[in-house]
């Protein structure tokens, strides 16, 4: 038998293995944050839903439905890290705007996470072409009142738009008696909505059987809620450095007359077009019209 052929390539696996321990060790003493990382467990554990839950005031009646429901949606966001951790992000830069229109209107301020539902408030476009902070339609944005034109489109205006889905949001608080049926009306539009309702003789969201988008929709709102108020409940730790900032020191300038340049314009005042469209979304071309007696404010970063 020839034990040395045999032997040596065993010698060798061994030796490699000694060789990559050293090496990880020494590495391992010089990184010790790297050592610590491989301590880490990793946790993932379903979600507490052994307590009350309510959406604008209206407690959500838990039965084995709603509460698989609810279940979803909790456990969807809460591992749902990126899109959450920038959430909570927004959250800080634009709450403070909304939470005090929406105090103004007598508009639940629970209705401040139906906006991160829709668009994580974030100026976004939806394959429908809604637009906005609050997901308007082109139809329902000019029947609120918001302005839509070759230069400008409100629907990118927190403030305006803001104040345009409190009163839309009223209108359909008059028309559906609860604030769940309302947040649940917005996400379907109120005619198929009260369609529903009247085909299957309900008055409450929770006792419709409707299409899968706003069967989820009140619950992922409320899922929202829940880890923006206790974001560390559910592994979610923001130091304020890392929370994006308000518009608190911008200024304001008033303009009553066209802008053919949006360029030479930010550059009269020291910044770039770039920081102007960042600081002012809702203008959407490289210039600026106003008709005889309208004004626009808009906001400049100061030097």
């Amino acid at each position: 038998m020839h034990y040395g052929k045999t032997l040596f390539p065993l010698f060798g696996f061994l030796a490699g293995i000694v060789f990559t321990m050293l090496i990880f060790i020494s590495y391992s003493s010089k990184h010790s944050s790297l050592a610590a990382f491989f301590e880490l467990p990793q946790q993932i554990k379903s979600v507490n839903l052994n307590k009350k839950f309510d959406f604008a005031g209206e407690e959500v009646p838990l039965n084995d439905d709603t509460r698989e429901r609810l279940d979803r949606e909790l456990s969807v966001n809460a591992y749902w890290q990126s899109t959450t951790l920038l959430n909570l992000k927004m959250a800080h830069k634009y709450f403070p705007t909304v939470e005090k229109i929406l105090a103004e209107y007598g508009i639940p301020d629970d209705f401040k996470y139906l906006a991160i539902a829709e668009s994580g408030l974030r100026n976004v476009s939806s394959s429908a072409n809604a637009k906005g902070y609050w997901q308007f339609m082109k139809p329902a944005a000019q029947e609120v009142g918001l302005e839509l034109s070759e230069d400008v489109d409100e629907r990118m205006h927190i403030e305006k738009a803001t104040r345009a889905a409190c009163n839309y949001l009223r209108r359909l608080h008059e028309r559906f008696g609860t604030w769940t049926n309302v947040a649940a009306a917005y996400n379907v539009g109120p005619t198929a909505f009260a369609k529903t309702m009247a085909e299957q003789k309900e008055n409450s969201y929770y006792d419709i059987n409707i299409n899968e988008e706003t069967s989820r929709y009140v619950f992922r709102i409320i899922a929202i809620k829940e880890i923006i108020r206790n974001p560390s409940d559910f592994g979610y730790y923001l130091e304020d450095e890392h929370k994006y900032k308000s518009d608190a020191s911008l200024r304001q300038v008033t303009v009553t007359s066209s802008i053919p340049s949006l360029a030479d314009f930010a550059h009269q005042y020291g910044v770039t077009y770039r920081m102007l469209k960042f600081y002012n979304p809702w203008l959407i071309s490289s210039k600026l019209s106003v008709a005889p007696g309208r004004q626009y404010t808009l906001l400049i970063p100061e030097k």
